[in-house]
């Protein structure tokens, strides 16, 4: 009688988590979500907003 070794364990399957995930901060939340930079000052705002204006609001 041949002994065969033990299978290694297997890892556990995921398990359903039923948490409100409105209870959790998206990145949408926060500043940098919205592309916001943290740090800057009233001229680096105001370059980025000349930089990133469409044509037609010249």
């Amino acid at each position: 009688m041949s002994t065969a070794p033990d299978p290694e364990p297997r890892a556990p399957k995921p398990s359903l988590i039923f948490d409100d995930p409105l209870d959790q901060q998206s990145s949408d939340d926060t500043d940098r979500g919205w592309g916001e930079r943290p740090g800057t000052d009233g001229a680096a705002d105001l370059k980025r907003f000349l930089d990133e204006k469409p044509p037609h609001h010249l």
